[in-house]
């Protein structure tokens, strides 16, 4: 398993991989990702800064994608909550998501797992990583903080649908 930086030409299949994860939401009935979020000009951008990554499984096979982005993150400048340390030197994981043909492999911890210990190992300026997920994503909330640690540190309304709500988790490192 490994990840690595996608590029221009990762982008259909980057964003094969979200519009699959969307899916898998709305069956799901979570009220997360549903309408233009995330959406074409979210995924280009993504691969233009050099934040989207592709999470490949033993055969080279694309299983996910995750996005990494720097600080300053201004989706979190309206989060009811507090940071467990105030800090510039943070990275906020966006827009995780295993195809639907890999679900139930474990791949999303898998994922997260190696994309933390890369940071740990080859970025220790990086003292926090933050994460956001639907209240309704219970699968995702248990991997965040059961599997990886995260503390739930607030909540964002609004900010990628009027009515959506979010928890927001930090994981000081």
């Amino acid at each position: 398993m490994y990840f690595k930086q996608a590029t221009a030409t990762d982008f259909d299949t980057l964003l094969t991989i979200l519009q699959d994860g969307r899916a898998q939401l709305a069956e799901a009935g979570i009220n997360q990702w549903q309408g233009d979020y995330p959406n074409v000009e979210q995924v280009k951008a993504d691969i233009a800064a050099g934040n989207a990554y592709l999470f490949n499984d033993d055969t080279n096979e694309t299983v996910g994608t995750v996005t990494v982005q720097p600080a300053p993150d201004r989706v979190y400048d309206n989060m009811e909550g507090s940071w467990l340390i105030d800090t510039d030197s943070y990275l906020t994981i966006h827009r995780l998501a295993i195809h639907s043909s890999h679900a139930g492999n474990g791949y999303a911890t898998r994922l997260f797992t190696q994309v933390i210990e890369h940071i740990i190992t080859d970025h220790p300026e990086i003292k926090s990583l933050r994460v956001d997920t639907h209240v309704d994503n219970l699968a995702m909330q248990r991997i965040i903080t059961t599997k990886l640690g995260f503390e739930k540190v607030g909540t964002l309304t609004g900010i990628y649908h009027p009515e959506d709500k979010c928890f927001v988790y930090e994981k000081v490192i």
